[in-house]
């Protein structure tokens, strides 16, 4: 979004860009400055705001002070001055002005804690756009060496596809992203993420429930199990209890009165207190202490769940492929508002005095073992299934902030072919920003791409820059390229073999041990592309040669298409109808100069002989 300078009010759409273009500014310039200007806009009128609201909590405090101060002078003055019901009168005024005031207090506080969680969020994208992603979720949790494609590709890891995505506010909100980016779980949602995308400040609102840290929705699903596994007999929870305990407690009330007037003596109600007491005591305390030790864990997560469910009920403009996710979520709030009661309920019964009190005088244990039957019968058994539909929505929210921040992205156009199909213009890498270079290039389905250059050059770049706008595409997330189509197939890469010597692994049979889960997790039917750099480096020069022939031939007989990048000439010899040669070539002058850009082709000039003798001819100077 934009700032309408005269009105200070936000732009967007194609008046924004008009505004932009009409400044003089490049489509680049107008991308990198857009987020940040907006950004900046909102983390400073925040600012102003939360100044404000502590102003004003000091003005509050501070009449809060006097007005205590002023119910204790006036109520001095009663008990020391004959001036009639006058100071008592203005004693209990101020007593209920402190309540009043105290609780605005309490409100303005409220409301300074959410204006400053709002306020870093956007902090935290001013950062991220300053390329520092550590006040986000790194996801080094779900790196995995062994995964088909993920640890090559940087999705996991600091400065990684995942750091630079996940807002997610739960946890299975994360492990949903995950999912999504480890093709665990795939779903083309590119109509959801666009919508979300243009409602900033209903996104904002919602990532900044998180800032407290994120809700572990796992522990949430572990408490509830728990609680269902408390057999409170039914029959707490029937209509017949549910009346008695009515008609119990309106015959006490009833003689209270009396004793007030006399009519009974007042040790009568103290005497069916204390025995109402013991009777809730012993129905229901067994049963709520098991509810409580299971419940103990959602004391501050599940109000925060419900804050969470609430503000996603206001987006207004639905997508039409998210209501039923969004009806879900309307079942669930009256499950978690439940659940919250409970919650609260359990923990005032910390309070022995106020347990007595509350169990004598209200039978509030009774009404609570009730509601916890009631919750168990209605709510239990679609727990697992709301929780997964925040999870999604949680997952969405980082999807599409991720649209935002990068306006310059594309959705792809993904087949139901059987066949491989990528079709790439203008595609780059996702991490590089404005330095990123733009390449076409084609995969045709059951064709190898053998890709040489010197170091440096921009190999590994590229197959990375295919491979994670692939993974993009596949979940309908926005792809860093002008226009791509793909069609759905399988994706292995072989590019970041490491030795694991702990365990005897040399590199060498590191490499082959990921070469033989290539060929173990090709699956008999579906196409599928493999990404591999300098295959079997680990060895001499002549056996790699023989060893990556013969393993290209090998799969070229299944229903693979591959792209391989290496610095072995002699490979390139394999060029046929199926077997293509394409080439980052750089310049050798006075400097090594870099294009980054494809073409067909082997490459010619190398540049490690011209670097060393550069360096040595630099170290030898006096």
């Amino acid at each position: 979004m934009w700032l309408n300078v005269k009105s200070s009010e936000p732009l967007s759409g194609h008046a924004a860009w008009e505004e932009r273009l009409r400044m003089g500014l490049s489509r680049n310039e107008i991308d990198d400055m857009a987020d940040n200007v907006y950004y900046t806009a909102q983390a400073g009128r925040l600012a102003l705001e939360i100044a404000s609201l502590r102003r004003r909590s000091r003005g509050l405090l501070t009449g809060e002070l006097l007005l205590f101060l002023a119910f204790i002078a006036f109520l001095a003055l009663y008990t020391i001055v004959d001036l009639g019901e006058l100071p008592l009168v203005l004693s209990l005024l101020s007593l209920l002005l402190y309540f009043l005031v105290r609780y605005m207090d309490v409100r303005n506080n409220s409301d300074i804690i959410s204006l400053t969680d709002l306020r870093q969020v956007y902090l935290d994208e001013l950062e991220a756009g300053q390329g520092h992603f550590g006040c986000f979720d790194a996801g080094e949790r779900y790196v995995d060496s062994r995964h088909p494609f993920t640890y090559d590709l940087d999705i996991f890891g600091k400065d990684a596809l995942f750091n630079r995505m996940s807002r997610c506010v739960t946890t299975s909100g994360s492990d949903r992203l995950a999912d999504y980016l480890s093709f665990a779980r795939i779903r083309y949602q590119a109509e959801a993420i666009e919508t979300l995308s243009k409602e900033e400040a209903w996104r904002a609102r919602f990532i900044s429930l998180g800032q407290q840290g994120r809700i572990d929705t796992g522990a949430i699903l572990e408490s509830v199990r728990g609680m269902q596994g408390v057999g409170i007999p039914p029959v707490l929870g029937s209509k017949p209890v549910f009346l008695s305990a009515w008609i119990l407690l309106l015959a006490f009330w009833g003689v209270m009165a009396l004793s007030v007037f006399g009519v009974v003596e007042a040790g009568v109600p103290f005497l069916w207190g204390s025995v109402q007491f013991l009777l809730v005591f012993f129905l229901s305390s067994k049963y709520l202490k098991s509810v409580s030790s299971s419940a103990d864990v959602l004391k501050r997560s599940v109000s925060r769940l419900l804050l969470l469910m609430r503000h996603t009920r206001t987006l207004a403009g639905v997508p039409a492929g998210c209501r039923p996710l969004f009806r879900q979520l309307d079942e669930a709030l009256d499950s978690f508002s439940g659940l919250d009661k409970i919650v609260r309920m359990l923990d005032r019964r910390g309070n022995v005095l106020g347990l007595f009190l509350l169990d004598a005088l209200f039978l509030s244990d009774i009404f609570l073992v009730r509601k916890c039957v009631r919750w168990q019968r209605a709510y239990v058994g679609h727990m697992g299934e709301w929780v997964d539909a925040m999870s999604e929505m949680d997952a969405l929210v980082s999807m599409a902030t991720f649209r935002y921040n990068h306006p310059r992205t594309s959705y792809a156009e993904v087949l139901d072919s059987d066949e491989l199909v990528y079709e790439a213009h203008g595609l780059r890498h996702p991490f590089l920003g404005e330095r990123a270079v733009s390449n076409d290039f084609t995969i045709s389905d059951n064709h190898y791409y053998m890709i040489t250059g010197a170091n440096m050059a921009g190999k590994s770049t590229f197959l990375r820059a295919v491979g994670v706008n692939y993974v993009l595409a596949r979940n309908g997330m926005p792809v860093f390229a002008d226009a791509l189509k793909v069609s759905r197939y399988r994706l292995f890469s072989s590019m970041r073999t490491t030795d694991d010597l702990a365990h005897g692994i040399s590199y060498f049979n590191a490499e082959l041990l990921r070469l033989r889960q290539l060929i173990e997790s090709l699956p008999p039917t579906g196409a599928t592309l493999v990404i591999l750099d300098e295959i079997l480096r680990g060895t001499n020069s002549l056996d790699k040669l023989n060893g990556s022939r013969l393993f290209l031939e090998h799969i070229s007989r299944r229903h693979v298409s591959g792209i391989i990048a290496t610095h072995d000439l002699e490979l390139s010899k394999m060029e046929s109808a199926r077997f293509h040669n394409y080439c980052f070539e750089i310049g050798l002058d006075e400097s090594v100069t870099y294009s980054y850009k494809i073409a067909p082709g082997v490459a010619r000039n190398q540049n490690a002989t011209y670097l060393l003798r550069q360096m040595l001819e630099e170290s030898a100077l006096p």
